[in-house]
């Protein structure tokens, strides 16, 4: 696929995002450990500050890494910045306004697979890229599409009431986009990417919710 930047442009904006932004990785980690840990063990308002935090990374992504930063390569940013932010309004509509998905620890399949999506984006991810040479600052952190998007997936799969089909549609397609234009510039950890989002997609079509 051929595409409107080439692969030092690419990592360059990591570089540049991960300079301009720094220290906000910790803080992004820091929330995605406490969101994970509410998804385990859940108390009253655990599910509202899951969907806070969800929207808040998306609606992140969505202005600053597409829009301010990765725009200044590639004119298809500012669309995919759109969806991104989207997709935070959606989290916030149904997680924290209209409060419809309920998040708890099962060891059945979707839970087992949630943790180690979750340990795969957190951990798993920046390991593999370290062994392909992406060192920081040009490297995807946490808070960047692809892992934030895994991490996404495998807290989902802590819900125990059926997914609203409107929070699903944008990042299934952003794990098919997003792997092929990351694999094309060599950022092979992606291949998690889609394979995460087609394993989210069968565990989620055949496990049982109410």
């Amino acid at each position: 696929m051929k595409l409107p930047f080439s692969s030092e442009q690419f990592f360059q904006v990591f570089r540049d995002y991960n300079e301009t932004v720094w220290p906000a990785q910790i803080l992004f980690l820091a929330m995605a450990i406490i969101a994970s840990v509410l998804a385990f063990f859940p108390y009253r308002n655990a599910n509202a500050i899951i969907g806070m935090i969800l929207s808040f990374l998306w609606l992140w992504m969505g202005v600053v890494y597409h829009i301010l930063f990765f725009s200044s390569i590639n004119p298809a940013a500012y669309l995919f910045g759109t969806l991104f932010i989207v997709q935070g309004i959606l989290f916030l509509w149904f997680m924290v306004i209209k409060r419809k998905l309920n998040f708890s620890l099962q060891l059945k399949l979707p839970g087992i697979v949630g943790i180690i999506f979750i340990l795969f984006a957190l951990l798993i991810y920046p390991i593999i890229g370290r062994t392909q040479g992406h060192l920081y600052p040009y490297s995807p952190t946490f808070g960047l599409p692809c892992p934030t998007t895994i991490f996404t997936f495998g807290l989902l799969l802590f819900s125990t009431k059926k997914l609203p089909l409107a929070i699903l549609i944008i990042p299934l397609l952003w794990s098919v986009i997003g792997f092929t234009a990351s694999f094309t510039m060599g950022v092979k950890e992606d291949i998690g990417l889609l394979i995460s989002g087609a394993i989210f997609l069968a565990v989620h079509l055949f496990s049982k919710r109410t």
